[in-house]
C-alpha cells in the first residue's frame, strides 16, 4: 500500500528534503505541505492523508496546538500525527502525547528511520522507545490531572486479560515482545491490544499508555 503524508513545518527547505527522503521509499507519496498550524488543520482536512508529520515551533499556530485539533476531530479518526522536531524535551513529547500525537521523534533521524516512522503511526502504533515511555509518560501524565470519571467506568469494562495487555503496552513493549513474554501468538496480544483500545476510545498505542497511567493502571517502578 502507499502511505499519504502531509508536511506540516515552516522552513520550506526542510519540507523539500522531508518529501524527497519520504518518497524515495517508494511506498510514501506526500499529499502536501503547510507552512503553519492551522494551514496543517485545514489541509488535513481536505487531504485526509495517513499521517500528518508535525513540526512543534511553527508561526500562528504551533504544532501542538495543530495536533490537539486534529486528534479531536471525528472526521480525522484515521489520520495519525508523528511529532518530528528539533527540540526532544521531556515536557513537549508528554505534551505531544496528551495533544493525541502517535509518535514524537528527532529530526537528526535517517531517511530509513523517518520512513519506517511513518509506517509505525500508520498502522496505529506509538513510537516511543520502553525508556522513554516509562520516563516521560510516568514523569508528566501519571501526576498532574486526575482522570476524567468516564475514563475510569471505561477501565472497568476491561477483562483482567486486557488490562494485563495494557499494563505491559504501558511500558512500551511491542506486541511481538508482549506475545514472547506471554507465551501468546503477536494475533491474539493483537486482538486484546485493539478490544482494549476500543473499550478506552483510545485513538492509537499512545492514547492507551496515557489512559494507563493516568488510572493507575500502569505505575511508575523507581
Amino acid at each position: 500500500m502507499t502511505y499519504r503524508v502531509l508536511l506540516a513545518d515552516d522552513q520550506a527547505l526542510l519540507r523539500g528534503a522531508f518529501r524527497m527522503l519520504l518518497e524515495s521509499a517508494g511506498d510514501i507519496t506526500v499529499a502536501g505541505e503547510a507552512g503553519d498550524g492551522r494551514e496543517a488543520v485545514r489541509l488535513a482536512r481536505e487531504l485526509r492523508p495517513d499521517v500528518v508529520v508535525m513540526d512543534i515551533r511553527m508561526p500562528e499556530v504551533d504544532g501542538l496546538a495543530a495536533t490537539a485539533e486534529i486528534c479531536a476531530d471525528p472526521d480525522l479518526r484515521d489520520t495519525r500525527v508523528l511529532i518530528l522536531t528539533t527540540y526532544e524535551t521531556d515536557e513537549h513529547v508528554a505534551r505531544a502525547l496528551r495533544a493525541g500525537a502517535g509518535g514524537f521523534i528527532g529530526k537528526g533521524i535517517g531517511a530509513e528511520e523517518l520512513a519506517d516512522a511513518v509506517r509505525t503511526i500508520a498502522a496505529g502504533d506509538t513510537l516511543l522507545s520502553p525508556a522513554a515511555t516509562r520516563s516521560l509518560v510516568a514523569r508528566f501524565l501519571a501526576t498532574p490531572d486526575d482522570p476524567p470519571a468516564d475514563e475510569s467506568e471505561r477501565l472497568a469494562l476491561l477483562t483482567p486479560r486486557e488490562r494485563e495487555m495494557v499494563a505491559l503496552v504501558a511500558t512500551g513493549l511491542s506486541n511481538q515482545e508482549i506475545a514472547e513474554r506471554m507465551f501468546l501468538s503477536p494475533f491474539t496480544v493483537r486482538a486484546h491490544v485493539q478490544r482494549a483500545m476500543t473499550k478506552l476510545e483510545a485513538r492509537d498505542r499512545a492514547q492507551l499508555v496515557v489512559v494507563a497511567y493516568r488510572t493507575g493502571l500502569a505505575r511508575v517502578t523507581p
